[in-house]
């Protein structure tokens, strides 16, 4: 919402939902009814958790009534039907995407993809990665415009690393006791890695804590900490954006073990607030904007034993903790959604010149 509000106050811009909320998200991340863009929300069946097959779309799609038609991804029904009916109708179009792996798959799956995603005329991805992607399935490589994906504000951004004495001030406010605070965020689910995370723990000294924050544990992971007998190791459960921030500022380092990531924008939220950041080779916004001993490093999926020792590292070195820290601010910057806004308004100009 807060990215599409910025780019409707550079042009007309109208928004069409498949679904008003989804099921896997917490409605307290939602951000207030658009002011400067038009929203439709689009009636139809609900697919799974956060799409759904909208036949009315169709409608919408005629030429003459907009300069562009953005399709903000191709996976879900409703986006699909709009490729197709864009396709038959001889109608361009420019597909988004923020993410996507390269995998082993069937041919009857490399076929549908490549024929969703080739159709578009033009694309617009959040980095290389994305753009490996998009040309796998048969986009070309001048059709591609890069764009900063992000869900910060510029004023969300610090402008200077914390000290260790603030950092202990916000500490000594969350009640917490330990010399070293490792920070997650996300949903208790097997695809978040924090079993490995975890086991990982186990391997720590014990005066680094954990703090998990996100949602309820399952009992898995409350078996898991006993099992590993963590005691440093805390179930905070979900926390506001006011909240949260405090447990940024209070950590050390954010560490997001992710077995897969289509992006992540925590990474962006922990660069913000000038943390080094760890996560793995399956998360696409940690290999847009980590470099391994710059300002964080990439570990392999499911490698308890070089995610224990990464964190070591860190944890245990505070010139390189500082380093880090401050590459990590600095490169973050450009991630805004302001800038995002803007760049989108700059090649939808270059669309237009060609």
């Amino acid at each position: 919402m807060d990215f599409f509000n910025e780019l409707g106050k550079m042009c007309e811009l109208t928004v069409l939902f498949e679904r008003k909320n989804a099921s896997d998200r917490e409605s307290t991340w939602l951000s207030n009814a658009g002011i400067y863009f038009k929203t439709e929300y689009l009636e139809g069946q609900k697919v799974g958790a956060d799409s759904a097959l909208c036949l009315g779309v169709t409608k919408w799609l005629k030429k003459g009534r907009f300069d562009f038609f953005i399709v903000g991804g191709y996976s879900s029904p409703t986006a699909m039907l709009a490729i197709e009916t864009l396709r038959l109708r001889k109608i361009p179009f420019i597909l988004s995407a923020d993410g996507g792996f390269i995998k082993d798959e069937g041919k009857l799956k490399f076929l549908v993809k490549t024929h969703f995603i080739k159709e578009a005329k033009y694309y617009l991805s959040s980095g290389k990665t994305t753009s490996n992607y998009l040309q796998y399935y048969g986009a070309s490589s001048n059709e591609i415009y890069e764009y900063p994906f992000s869900s910060l504000h510029q004023s969300d951004i610090l402008d200077k690393i914390l000290s260790y004495t603030e950092k202990s001030n916000y500490k000594k406010e969350l009640n917490i006791n330990e010399d070293k605070m490792i920070l997650t965020i996300g949903q208790f689910i097997f695809r978040k890695g924090f079993d490995v995370l975890l086991e990982a723990c186990s391997k720590l000294p014990e005066g680094y804590g954990l703090y998990i924050v996100g949602g309820e544990p399952t009992q898995e992971y409350i078996d898991l900490k006993e099992e590993y007998e963590l005691e440093n190791v805390h179930f905070v459960g979900f926390k506001n954006k006011e909240e949260l921030e405090k447990y940024y500022m209070a950590s050390d380092v954010f560490v997001l073990p992710t077995r897969e990531d289509v992006w992540g924008l925590v990474i962006n939220e922990a660069m913000a607030y000038g943390l080094p950041v760890i996560t793995t080779d399956k998360c696409i916004a940690g290999l847009e904007l980590i470099n391994d001993y710059e300002n964080g490093f990439i570990v392999p999926v499911a490698r308890p034993d070089i995610l224990a020792e990464r964190i070591q590292e860190v944890l245990s070195n505070e010139q390189l903790a500082n380093k880090m820290a401050k590459v990590s601010l600095g490169k973050i910057r450009p991630y805004t959604i302001e800038n995002m806004a803007s760049q989108h308004f700059e090649i939808l100009r270059k669309i237009m010149a060609i």
